[in-house]
């Protein structure tokens, strides 16, 4: 299986970064990531370059999480706290990008992919669009506080615990209808609207956008919580999130015992 990659385009005025890797639905492997972390850095330096557009490749996902079968080699829960340490690192520097971004939802936003689109200004999506963190089904792990606060930001708690509790899969009208998505488009017209999104941030002045932007980061994370590596490791090192690796992969139910 390939191990993908994070595609950057840069035009005139904006760029297009692609998740690429559509035999897995564009699940993210660690190189995925890092690809992620370095356009963002590059890009953050780029004046030129007034907004930031991020989607799938293949039209059947934007991001369906993180490649499951990297956390085989977790072997403590310190393996967690690592891994969510760094996914924060990658997360915020796509947050903090001085122009805006649009994530363009395609199906499948689920678990790392959710947390991506959450930290983009705007986002679009497919009627057929399905939002979910369905880890309490699959491996028994945890997100961070600070994604949890994004996922509160943009769903609500109520959804939120929804999501969680019930791996239930929130829909691209309910999504809307609270709040998280902009619009809902046909997938014969989504190209067409986001050019004409694109166009309308570009068109606006990039100082009052990059202030008002960094402007509305600051309050929002001014109450976010110190991070919380007790929950993460808790988690992470349990024999229920080996116990839901070994039953995902395999394609077996996992028996939860709570240790």
């Amino acid at each position: 299986m390939s191990e993908g990659f994070v595609r950057c385009e840069l035009f005139e005025s904006f760029a297009v970064l692609t998740f690429d890797r559509p035999e897995s639905r564009n699940a993210m492997t660690w190189k995925m990531y890092q690809e992620l972390y370095d356009h963002c850095l590059l890009l953050n330096k780029n004046r030129s370059i007034r907004c930031v557009v991020l989607r799938g490749a293949g039209g059947e996902a934007f991001v369906a999480g993180t490649d499951i079968k990297q956390f085989q080699a977790f072997s403590t829960g310190q393996d967690g706290i690592e891994y969510e340490r760094r996914s924060e690192e990658i997360i915020l520097a796509l947050e903090t990008l001085c122009m805006p971004t649009i994530a363009v939802v395609e199906k499948w936003a689920i678990g790392g992919g959710l947390a991506i689109a959450a930290v983009c200004d705007l986002r679009i999506a497919t009627p057929d669009a399905r939002f979910g963190i369905p880890i309490a089904r699959t491996l028994g792990n945890t997100l961070s506080n600070k994604n949890y606060a994004r996922l509160i930001d943009g769903f609500g708690s109520s959804r939120v615990k929804r999501m969680l509790m019930l791996s239930e899969l929130i829909s691209a009208e309910e999504a809307l209808h609270c709040g998280f998505l902009k619009e809902l488009v046909l997938p014969d017209s989504i190209n067409a609207r986001v050019d004409e999104l694109v166009q309308n941030i570009i068109n606006n002045a990039p100082l009052s956008i990059r202030a008002g932007k960094e402007s509305i980061h600051r309050i929002l994370r001014s109450n976010a919580k110190d991070f919380d590596e007790d929950l993460i490791e808790s988690c992470y090192g349990s024999k229920d999130f080996k116990a839901g690796i070994y039953g995902f992969i395999n394609k077996i139910k996992t028996n939860w015992t709570g240790d």
